[in-house]
């Protein structure tokens, strides 16, 4: 005879477990943000305060930001498609991840001056090359 009490018990730390892996994640994400802006405003003041500086500073910034959203979104799947699938929790992970996929466009947008789905620029020649003749 097995325990009724103990077929639910694995079930229950899977689910605690999954759940403790998602919050981690989301805790890490802002650790990510958090770093990434103090190691970025640290760089900016030892570097000096110069027009070039503060570019250098925004794309530091801007990729942190990046990261971070990256990993909170990674986090949010976690927690709802193992631990909460609901046609709430689906609907509620959409709106996220639409709403922070945005935030990633603005932020690429922002930072490379084109959106993530257009081609880069083409990297002229640094110097001609001679042609024998």
């Amino acid at each position: 005879m097995s325990d009724p009490g103990q077929a639910t018990g694995i079930p229950s730390l899977v689910d605690e477990g999954v759940r403790l892996v998602g919050t981690g994640l989301e805790v890490f994400g802002v650790l990510v943000f958090v770093v990434g802006i103090a190691v970025s405003t640290w760089l900016y003041l030892r570097e000096g305060f110069g027009e070039h500086t503060l570019e250098a500073y925004k794309i530091r910034i801007g990729r942190s930001l990046l990261l971070g959203l990256e990993v909170l979104v990674a986090g949010d799947v976690v927690k709802t498609v193992a631990h909460e699938l609901t046609f709430t929790g689906l609907g509620q992970l959409a709106g996220l991840v639409v709403i922070r996929t945005f935030l990633s466009w603005t932020l690429v947008l922002e930072i490379e001056g084109r959106w993530p789905w257009q081609k880069r620029p083409a990297q002229e020649p640094k110097t001609p090359t001679a042609t024998k003749g």
